[in-house]
């Protein structure tokens, strides 16, 4: 299995290779040259461990990585989840409710960034090799990548997250990590901006080489294809034969997790709706009902890591809704950078979005509340809000992106109390902090990786 950049002006690697270099050299973002077709083996799959369906699907995009070797890494990857079927379904109401936040921070992205750290630890010892993670987060991202990455002795590990724009538990779990190899950096800005100056710095290919960067932001193929498992798994708990169809509600910010569902269904899975939820910041919505893909301005919501108008995913969905070609991918990408725009016909039938807004989001969690005794976090309900209003007499599997207890400011003002805690975060104390608050300027950040690893 070879890996291109969606914008064809980068040679082809191997997984390892494309999982170390992250986002391609020319801008773009890896993507496999092609998807295999798994339908023929569905049935078999069906009554799967997590970690076996897990090695079936990642092994033959991982082909350059013994099998035993494969086998490992993802046993180690999962041994630290909380819960034995690692992504349970929960019935709630009409609904089931995809639990992804039995990791150790306690969010989806704990699943990719788990088994993507004990990547970068094979690789980076099979070739005596050190890395230099530059990541940026809403939130999630930051913790779950420095808890993946916190015991690995040949990383160093930078993140930047919007400084007082996350929520209080998400600032507490990526900060009070006292490990020498990880240094976090509050920006003052929003999470777009720290996405963007970590596409610069990525893009200054002779910086990016001096100091050995690499990404866990899900514009690393890693990410994504840890998260198509899920959708694989979900499916085989909430069907009885691979003649039925099943539709998935996504809290959707910067378009991966959506994205791992289409792939899954591109890959032979029979999911007969993806419902793209956003909440105010609804950029991805208003592209997929008009065409028109417009950065505006960041709403700071209760869900926190949705607050996006960079998504930076839709590229590779862009492509291909472009057929793959490559060089019309580079003429819309051309136009967004020059005109803050993209017009594009988006339709698909797989795809359907609508937005959710605050107060939408309160009346979600409360609703389930007092209903089903099922406590959602802000993002998730943006998820379910979505599917009961396109899908109201219709089962639908919602993920579940996040444990409540991150989120006990809005779970307060929607429930009066703050309800679903948990024992791991009460356990958090902000006297524990360190970080250092920086500019939102590219320059300002080179200058803060180029001390700290000359000081290291």
């Amino acid at each position: 299995m070879k890996y291109k950049s969606t914008r064809g002006q980068t040679e082809e690697l191997s997984f390892m290779d494309a999982i170390l270099t992250g986002q391609a050299p020319d801008g773009g973002l890896f993507l496999p040259t092609e998807l295999p077709d798994f339908s023929d083996k569905l049935e078999s799959w069906r009554g799967l461990s997590y970690t076996e369906l897990a090695f079936e699907i990642m092994s033959v995009f991982a082909n350059d990585i013994p099998e035993n070797d494969l086998k490992e890494i993802i046993e180690k990857a999962y041994s630290s989840f909380r819960h034995e079927d690692i992504a349970p379904l929960a019935p709630v109401g009409k609904n089931l409710i995809l639990e992804l936040f039995h990791g150790p921070t306690l969010a989806f992205k704990d699943i990719a960034l788990q088994f993507l750290g004990r990547v970068f630890d094979y690789i980076l010892e099979k070739r005596d090799l050190n890395l230099n993670i530059l990541a940026a987060t809403s939130g999630d991202t930051g913790s779950a990548a420095i808890y993946g990455l916190k015991d690995s002795e040949r990383v160093q590990v930078f993140v930047m997250h919007p400084h007082n724009r996350t929520s209080r538990i998400q600032a507490l779990q990526m900060c009070t990590v006292n490990q020498n190899n990880i240094h976090n950096i509050a920006v003052e800005g929003s999470f777009d901006d720290c996405q963007a100056m970590m596409k610069d710095i990525f893009n200054q290919l002779d910086f990016k080489k001096q100091y050995d960067l690499g990404a866990v932001n899900s514009v690393n193929w890693g990410r994504l294809l840890a998260q198509t498992v899920y959708y694989f798994y979900a499916y085989f708990q909430a069907t009885e034969n691979n003649q039925e169809t099943l539709s998935f509600s996504v809290p959707t910010g910067n378009f991966g997790d959506i994205f791992a569902g289409y792939l899954a269904s591109k890959m032979g899975l029979p999911i007969k709706k993806l419902y793209l939820a956003t909440n105010e910041n609804d950029v991805l919505c208003r592209a997929f009902d008009t065409g028109l893909y417009k950065k505006g301005t960041v709403h700071h919501s209760v869900s926190p890591s949705m607050d996006i108008q960079l998504a930076s995913n839709f590229e590779r969905y862009l492509f291909y809704s472009c057929g793959q070609d490559s060089t019309k991918l580079r003429e819309l990408m051309g136009e967004f950078k020059a005109n803050g725009e993209l017009h594009y016909d988006l339709s698909c039938e797989l795809i359907e979005a609508k937005r959710c807004d605050t107060d939408m989001t309160l009346a979600t969690i409360k609703k389930y509340s007092d209903d089903s005794n099922y406590v959602l976090d802000p993002h998730t309900a943006t998820g379910v809000y979505v599917a009961d209003l396109l899908a109201p007499e219709e089962r639908i599997v919602c993920l579940a992106t996040a444990h409540s207890g991150k989120f006990p400011e809005s779970i307060k003002l929607a429930c009066g109390e703050a309800l679903g805690n948990h024992p791991i975060l009460d356990a958090l104390s902000e006297k524990d902090m360190k970080y250092q608050v920086a500019d939102a300027h590219t320059e300002t950040i080179k200058s803060i990786i180029v001390k700290t690893l000359e000081d290291a």
